[in-house]
């Protein structure tokens, strides 16, 4: 079989960033040594790292890099150092930047508990025990992008915040598209998240989502208030399998499943464009922050990152048995008691970053 040859951009960012990439060049190396597939790695700054590069969040070159490749996989942006920047130029505007340049509509964020750390949770065992749901997010429109916004002033002193929550339908119409398509693959069920009873942009959303779903009859639709999800989410979060929701909605709920699977260092997320031309515009990134307070410390947890390399093989490069083989060997170090700080009992052998990486090679050696 021939070998393919792929580049991969990678963004580490700031913060942890910067560790938990190298923990994923580790992996990404090995899966060239034991594939056929070539992947050359190209390195490039985003967020706080290009501001002191660059002067800017994220640079029009890096941009166009990102295109040009066939994944991204980012680690994570932001830190006290540059909050007091102006907003527009902040470390979280070239990660806002790089999605919507990129048309990165579709944001697939799982929410999977390996059993062995169902007691990292604060949630009783039985609840969320063989967890596995996905929350879809719509990633390119709504508030966080909608036109105008801004800060203005009103009169002697006072001033006036706004933002504005808008969708087209064809914005809608295509995360649902994404979403039916999904749910059919898994086992059937979509839940649609809004707050149609009291904003006009989701009473649109759900419209679309219904009209949409004339085309899937196959697969059973729901739909739920987001103050309800988030609550029941908490309650009962097996009830669930695939959610699609908007930019907002999706961005919290999903910060809140990440504690149903004990930690935001589990989380990994895959950010995706349409398909144009054999090609889709791809972005990897973990859920959780650039967690600055720990930041050199050697005591982050890159399993979210591991987590988003094997989202990367399985739907960048076609690769679901690495994907497996990946979440399996997770499962096997979990099992027999190696931990980062994060997610550790009393009775856990609690290893460092760059510890959890050499051993995740060592045991993808010994099952591969």
């Amino acid at each position: 079989m021939k070998q393919k040859d792929f580049e991969v951009l990678l963004l580490p960012g700031d913060g942890i960033g910067k560790e938990i990439s190298e923990q994923a060049v580790k992996l990404i190396d090995w899966i060239t040594k034991n594939t056929r597939s070539n992947f050359k790695i190209i390195r490039g700054s985003i967020g706080g790292a290009s501001i002191d590069e660059y002067g800017e969040p994220i640079t029009d070159e890096t941009i166009q890099n990102a295109k040009k490749v066939d994944a991204v996989l980012l680690g994570a942006v932001g830190g006290e150092k540059w909050d007091r920047l102006n907003f527009e130029i902040r470390p979280e505007r070239g990660l806002l930047k790089i999605r919507k340049e990129m048309d990165l509509f579709a944001n697939f964020r799982p929410a999977i508990v390996f059993n062995s750390l169902v007691n990292s949770s604060t949630l009783k065992p039985e609840v969320i025990e063989s967890l596995d749901l996905l929350i879809l997010r719509e990633l390119t429109s709504g508030i966080y992008f909608g036109e105008p916004r801004g800060i203005e002033d009103i009169s002697n002193g006072s001033k006036r915040g706004f933002n504005t929550l808008s969708y087209t339908t064809e914005e809608i119409e295509r995360i649902a598209i994404v979403a039916f398509e999904t749910a059919k693959k898994r086992s059937g069920k979509l839940c649609s998240v809004d707050k149609a009873n009291v904003l006009e942009s989701t009473i649109l959303w759900r419209d679309v989502i219904i009209k949409t779903s004339k085309k899937y009859p196959e697969v059973k639709l729901s739909h739920m208030y987001v103050d309800n999800a988030a609550m029941q989410l908490v309650r009962n979060p097996k009830q669930f399998d695939v959610i699609v929701t908007t930019n907002m909605f999706g961005d919290i709920l999903s910060d809140c499943a990440s504690m149903l699977t004990g930690s935001l260092g589990m989380l990994p997320s895959a950010s995706l464009g349409e398909m144009k031309n054999n090609k889709r515009l791809a972005l990897y990134e973990p859920v959780h922050g650039s967690a600055p307070d720990i930041a050199g410390k050697n005591i982050a947890n890159p399993i979210a990152m591991f987590l988003s390399v094997g989202m990367m093989m399985e739907y960048s490069f076609e690769l679901p048995v690495m994907n497996n083989l990946i979440k399996t060997t997770i499962d096997n170090i979990l099992k027999k008691g190696f931990r980062t700080k994060d997610i550790a009992d009393e009775s856990d052998k609690i290893l460092g970053t760059q510890e959890i990486g050499n051993l995740l090679i060592s045991e993808l050696e010994r099952v591969k």
